[in-house]
């Protein structure tokens, strides 16, 4: 047996790479935390592309960069070039041939071919009954009339041109027989007659040849025949009116008869009629130097409704957009296969998105990210932070506990100065294995058979992470490293201390306690106040529901309290702060420190107003102050939530 291997043709390439979603959903969780809405996110990824696939922005650069080459290439001139020139070389021809003979029937003729008039068609006209006396004479006129049969014929049938090589006159009668059963057929449709599926059939059983695209159905045919018609149109719309009158009087003369012309264009208006809504009234301008054919002309009309057409499906701004609609066959024409394969890639990532679960309806009807995706970004934050803590000098990890601690599930072999409880049924295991080994017949215990169960130290703690989204957060790009802490804090609690209760608080001109995703796809807003008094009495108020936790509050600001809630539940705003402000935010301080919680504030910025105010919280709650920078906020916030909690 024999094998070919090649490229896979057949829909998706099957052992083809998944779509990786992890990193999509990364650069999604950037934008997002950077205060995009998931759409917008989402549909951004697209537009950008990831690693080794080109996005939507690129291709669309490319599709409008080969319509302006189409247009800057090429001109219209094509069919009326090559037919004047073979008329100068007839005539040259035919009046090298009159000279040397002196009879008046020659001087009649060569009368005749100087009183030619100027325009082409005209002369085609005029010297359609000429006799000619010379071959080539003859032979450039019958290459004219055929030229204008076939441009005409391709103008409106895909690859007529090259079927119609080498004419004879029984394959013009053939076209001819065509075009007189089309028109039959499409006037039987548009009168509803009810046999047109069979004469459908016969018509593709006679003429098929002539239609590549092969339609299975009327309607299928229609399209196609319109779909070329209409560039046709769009074609002559774009000469010039000389032009086109020009080319309306020499079709009369295709293939020596104006039958053809008379057929075409009682299809046209039959086709024009049944699909008015293909685009029968726009126009092009070529202004290269590359003259094309009628229909080498039609062909570049349709390619340039092709390239529209792909660019409104690629920029995705209609209702009900979807990576699904991009005709993948047709960015294969005009880009290539490599487009069409990073576009299907897009397209296959867009659904693995929305197909996996990573994005789901909000109450109101937005898209918004699903615990899922919010989990995937949390671990990504929270590796990063303790990439950041294991790369500090010093620093050991302590995850070990005492012996009242709980047990973990896994063992290891003791060690001196363990004080772990042993794993009884291992130990006895393993002095059976080792007596077993050695032919021993009692079974007597080593130190080295000794196996203790792994602990950890599982204290509860109550947790108010309070972070500042006053306007100033977003203006000095402390937006997302603020929000990206909040990932991190909540994905270490939610994983690794699920006993610990966590509250996220926001504060700009008031208080506010959020759900993770929320604080995720929260945008920035123009709002005065850092209301701290706010956020710190929501911060009391979940630690008092929490009576045995450790009480642990966390606060990332980079301004000075300027407002504070008044009784009647208003906010008070002024800059410089007022005194009742200050009194109100540090009594609510004391208030934490008497429940036991030491204050730690994440400074961001060297405001000295915000430095002496965040100093004076550090030293009423017995707390402390971090100034980190901002790439090193999340390591900040995840050390000292570590410190506090034991």
């Amino acid at each position: 047996m024999t094998y070919a291997y090649g490229p896979w043709h057949d829909g998706p390439d099957p052992l083809a790479p998944p779509a990786d979603l992890r990193d999509a959903l990364d650069e999604i969780g950037r934008d997002v935390l950077g205060g995009s809405s998931p759409r917008a996110a989402l549909e951004e990824l697209l537009r950008r592309g990831t690693r080794g696939t080109t996005g939507l922005d690129e291709l669309t650069r490319r599709i409008w960069q080969r319509r302006s080459e189409i247009q800057r290439r090429n001109n219209l001139d094509g069919t009326l070039n090559e037919v004047r020139r073979l008329l100068d070389e007839a005539l040259d021809a035919e009046k090298r041939a009159l000279f040397p003979d002196p009879s008046d029937d020659a001087r009649f003729d060569e009368a005749r071919l100087d009183a030619l008039p100027p325009g082409t068609a005209a002369a085609v006209r005029e010297l359609a009954e000429y006799s000619w006396r010379s071959e080539q004479g003859r032979e450039n006129f019958e290459k004219i009339q055929e030229l204008l049969g076939k441009e005409l014929l391709d103008s409106r049938f895909e690859g007529m041109k090259e079927a119609l090589q080498g004419t004879r006159p029984e394959d013009v009668e053939r076209v001819r027989q065509m075009l007189a059963d089309l028109n039959a057929l499409l006037a039987a449709h548009a009168q509803g007659f009810s046999d047109v599926p069979e004469r459908f059939a016969e018509f593709m059983r006679r003429h098929g040849e002539y239609f590549p695209e092969n339609p299975e159905n009327i309607d299928e045919l229609i399209d196609a025949l319109a779909a070329r018609s209409a560039a046709a149109q769009r074609m002559l719309n774009s000469m010039t009116p000389e032009q086109r009158a020009e080319l309306a009087e020499l079709s009369q003369q295709a293939f020596g008869s104006p039958e053809l012309a008379q057929q075409l264009a009682n299809l046209d208006a039959q086709l024009r009629a049944l699909r008015p809504g293909e685009d029968w009234e726009s126009a092009g301008r070529f202004r290269g130097n590359n003259p094309m054919g009628l229909g080498e002309g039609a062909q570049a009309m349709a390619d340039l409704a092709e390239l529209d057409a792909l660019a409104e499906q690629l920029s995705q701004s209609y209702p009900g957009a979807s990576l699904d609609d991009l005709d993948l066959e047709a960015l294969t024409r005009q880009l290539g296969q490599d487009a069409a394969v990073d576009a299907r890639r897009l397209s296959e990532l867009e659904r693995e998105l929305r197909g996996q679960g990573l994005f789901e309806r909000s109450p109101d009807g937005s898209l918004r990210l699903s615990p899922k995706a919010l989990r995937r970004l949390g671990e990504t934050a929270l590796s990063e932070v303790v990439r950041s803590l294991r790369g500090r000098t010093g620093d050991r990890e302590t995850a070990s506990a005492g012996a009242a601690g709980e047990p973990t599930g896994s063992t290891r072999l003791w060690r001196f100065g363990d004080t772990q409880p042993w794993d009884a049924s291992r130990t006895v295991r393993n002095a059976v294995l080792r007596n077993a080994s050695t032919g021993g017949a009692a079974v007597r215990l080593d130190v080295s058979d000794v196996e203790i169960a792994e602990t950890e130290h599982r204290s509860r703690a109550a947790v108010a992470l309070c972070v500042d989204t006053s306007w100033s957060m977003v203006q000095e790009g402390r937006w997302l490293p603020m929000k990206r802490t909040a990932l991190a804090l909540h994905q270490l609690i939610s994983t690794r201390f699920r006993h610990d209760a966590l509250q996220l608080i926001t504060f700009g001109r008031y208080a506010a306690p959020v759900e993770l995703g929320d604080l995720v796809g929260l945008e920035g807003a123009w709002e005065q106040g850092t209301n701290a008094h706010h956020a710190l009495l929501l911060a009391g108020r979940h630690l008092r529901r929490h009576p045995g936790a450790r009480p642990v509050v966390l606060m990332v600001t980079d301004g000075e309290p300027t407002a504070h809630l008044e009784a009647d539940g208003e906010a008070e705003f002024s800059y410089p702060p007022l005194p009742q402000t200050i009194r109100r935010t540090l009594t609510e301080v004391d208030r934490l420190a008497k429940l036991g919680a030491a204050v730690t504030v994440f400074r961001l910025g060297d405001d000295p107003r915000l430095t002496s105010f965040v100093n004076l919280i550090a030293r009423r709650s017995g707390g402390r102050v971090v100034a980190p920078d901002l790439d090193g906020l999340g390591a900040a916030v995840v050390d000292d939530y570590l410190r506090n909690r034991f």
